[in-house]
């Protein structure tokens, strides 16, 4: 019996809290899982665990030994998922879940340029603003605009998101080109709902984050009616450059403030888990990830 079979059989029990429970979770005899613990602690020379007829709990040895070895044990099945997957035919419907805000957009290409060199995989696309539950409804990844706190997903940074403020010529013909972030709380501004800045929007002053409260006519929960409001000369309005660049390389809008605009964090591609991740989900993320690697791509997007 080699070392991995009897570090698999360790981990089973610890796992399952128990060799009866591991035993019916492997299909395997509770004997053959006992037999293989105790041939891996003669093998190290150390007590595992601590056995009693009622209580089975690791020893501060098996405690560290799992460690190592579950994490092992998780890397060895990484390795034989990738070289599989390598191997495997894309196939299969891909349910992907993008905000509308770039979905539309830049996005769309690089999604539609997978789908046209894999063409046994069916996309099904959803796009929405809100962030969806990948693992309740059933996506098997998701492009997300944010900055990336903890999470259990696991998350492939795509893109810097740069925002840009912006206003119609005729907008700043009347009200001036603001010089500092501070001048916003008295001009008429959009609101973006939808945006986690909202009203509060943020800039670096001094190398310090900056908040500035803004306020004005239009509220709405979406980029492109903001963008429209800004070229009707209503107000100032924080975008996505993405969404304001043809307009901004146009003429018909103007940006402010450029010094003084942090990011809008990024654009990630997060997925449940990595273990035994399918050849699908795994080639759409590197294909995304190489899409915005060219220098020309990602100016559409990021910086």
């Amino acid at each position: 019996m080699d070392t991995l079979s009897r570090m698999a059989a360790f981990v089973a029990v610890i796992d399952a809290g128990g060799f009866s429970a591991a035993a019916r979770k492997q299909g395997r005899s509770k004997a053959i899982l006992s037999k293989y613990v105790a041939e891996l602690e003669d093998r190290l020379g150390v007590r595992l665990l601590n056995r009693t007829t009622r209580t089975l709990a690791p020893t501060e040895a098996g405690q560290a030994y799992y460690r190592e070895a579950a994490e092992i044990l998780q890397r060895i099945g990484e390795l034989e998922a990738s070289v599989q997957d390598a191997h495997v035919e894309l196939k299969g419907v891909l349910r992907v879940a993008a905000p509308r805000t770039l979905g539309e957009g830049p996005l769309m290409e690089a999604m539609m340029a997978f789908v046209a060199a894999a063409p046994d995989v069916s996309l099904d696309l959803h796009l929405d603003d809100r962030f969806v539950d990948l693992v309740e409804e059933g996506f098997d990844v998701a492009i997300r605009i944010t900055e990336l706190a903890d999470s259990s997903l696991i998350a492939k940074k795509l893109s810097p998101m740069r925002l840009s403020v912006v206003a119609s010529p005729r907008r700043i013909k009347e009200s001036g080109t603001p010089k500092h972030p501070d001048e916003l709380s008295a001009l008429p501004c959009i609101i973006d709902t939808n945006a986690r800045w909202r009203s509060n929007w943020g800039f670096v002053v001094d190398g310090a984050r900056y908040p500035v409260s803004v306020k004005g006519r239009v509220e709405a929960n979406s980029p492109a009616a903001a963008k429209v409001a800004a070229l009707r000369g209503i107000g100032f309005a924080m975008l996505p450059y993405a969404i304001a660049r043809q307009e901004l390389i146009d003429g018909e809008l103007v940006s402010v403030l450029d010094p003084f605009v942090c990011n809008g964090g990024a654009v990630y591609a997060v997925y449940p888990h990595r273990r035994h991740l399918s050849g699908k989900v795994r080639a759409f993320v590197d294909h995304m990830a190489a899409w915005f690697a060219d220098p020309e791509r990602l100016a559409e997007i990021g910086k």
